[in-house]
């Protein structure tokens, strides 16, 4: 399990059941991001990898 787990299972557990929209995941990321800068590459990936998932089926 790598640390991160701690943090994905947390967020699993409070919030599992609730609905958001990728308009408010973008809005959260950007606000983590103003608070956080030294985080703005990885959140860039973790956003451009979510927005490319379907990339990669459309390919094979």
């Amino acid at each position: 399990m790598y640390f991160t787990d701690r943090g994905i299972e947390e967020l699993e557990k409070r919030r599992g059941e609730e609905e958001v929209t990728f308009e408010w995941l973008a809005e959260q990321l950007r606000t983590f991001v103003d608070l956080n800068p030294d985080f703005e590459v990885p959140v860039e990936r973790l956003a451009t990898w979510l927005a490319r998932l379907d990339d990669e089926d459309e390919e094979e």
